[in-house]
C-alpha cells in the first residue's frame, strides 16, 4: 500500500491505494503558511482516522503544481512514513508520450490524469480536470500526448463574478430547473451550471474535430460531479483518477 498526494491549489488530496484497491480518499486545505510539523500532524491525523499505521504504507509519491509547497509536504511526509517521497517530476518514469512544444511545461497533474487514463481507459482520450482551474487533455490514437486548454475554473468564476459586481450575490452550486433563469439566483446558477457544461461539451466537438476520431472522455477533479452530469456528450466520471495515476506511475518507478 502506498501514500498518494496531490497538491492543488485549493486543495491537497491524500490517499492511500494498492493494487486491488483505494483505500480511502482525503481533502486537505492547501495553505502556504502551515509548516512541515502541521502538515505532519495532518497527515498523521488522515491515517489515524481510517485506522492505517504509518509503518504499513510502503512508499509515497507525490504530483504538486505548488513548488514553493513540494519541499515542505515532502519532508512532512517524511517525518510519518519514514520514507523518502518520490515527486512525478523530472526523471521520473512515466510511459507518457508527450507531443507539445515544451514537455517540460506540462504540469504534474497533467501527466498523471493523463497516464491514469491511458491505462485504465485506452486512447483516444480527453480528460476533463475540474480544479481552481479546469483542463482539458488530449490523447490520440498513437497514445501520445498531444496538448489540451485550460480555463477558469467553476469556484474562480464565481468569485470573479461576486467580487466584481456590485448586487450579485454568492450562489450554491446547485442544478436550476431551466436554463432561462426568471430570478438572479436562477439565472446565476445556469450560468455557472449549464454555462460550464455547454462550455465543455463545445470543446470536446472542437477536440474530436482535430483527433478526428471519437474520444472517450473522462472527467475528474472536484466539481466534475455537479458540472459533468449537465453535459450532452457520454463522459466518464472518475473522481479517483489522479490517484491510480499516482499507483501507476509509483509502481514504474519503485525499484
Amino acid at each position: 500500500m502506498i501514500l498518494a498526494v496531490d497538491m492543488g491549489n485549493t486543495n491537497i488530496v491524500v490517499g492511500c491505494i494498492d493494487d486491488e484497491k483505494i483505500h480511502f480518499t482525503e481533502r486537505i486545505s492547501t495553505d502556504l503558511k502551515k509548516t512541515e510539523l502541521e502538515y505532519a500532524m495532518m497527515i498523521m491525523a488522515v491515517l489515524s482516522i481510517h485506522n492505517i499505521s504509518a509503518e504499513s504504507v510502503d512508499g509515497c509519491i507525490i504530483s504538486s503544481v505548488i513548488p514553493s509547497l513540494t519541499h515542505i509536504v515532502k519532508s512532512a511526509l517524511r517525518k510519518v512514513i519514514k520514507r523518502n517521497p518520490l515527486v512525478v517530476g523530472a526523471g521520473i518514469k512515466t510511459g507518457l508520450n508527450i507531443r507539445i512544444d515544451d514537455p517540460a511545461t506540462l504540469g504534474a497533474d497533467l501527466v498523471v490524469d493523463s497516464v491514469a487514463a491511458l491505462n485504465v481507459y485506452g486512447a483516444p482520450n480527453i480528460v476533463i480536470d475540474m480544479g481552481t482551474a479546469t483542463t482539458m487533455a488530449a490523447i490520440d490514437g498513437d497514445r501520445a500526448y498531444i496538448g489540451g486548454v485550460i480555463f477558469p475554473g467553476v469556484n474562480v468564476s464565481l468569485e470573479s463574478l461576486v467580487s466584481g459586481t456590485s448586487l450579485l450575490p454568492r450562489v450554491s452550486y446547485a442544478t436550476p430547473k431551466k436554463a432561462i433563469g426568471s430570478n438572479t439566483i436562477d439565472a446565476m446558477q445556469s450560468g455557472i451550471i449549464f454555462g460550464e457544461a455547454s462550455k465543455i461539451d463545445g470543446m470536446i466537438d472542437r477536440f474530436e474535430e482535430e483527433l478526428n476520431s471519437k474520444a472517450t472522455v473522462i472527467a475528474t477533479g472536484g466539481l466534475s460531479g455537479v458540472v459533468i452530469p449537465n453535459c450532452r456528450h457520454e463522459i466518464i466520471i472518475d473522481p479517483d483518477l489522479l490517484l491510480k495515476g499516482l499507483k501507476i506511475i509509483y509502481d514504474k518507478n519503485k525499484d
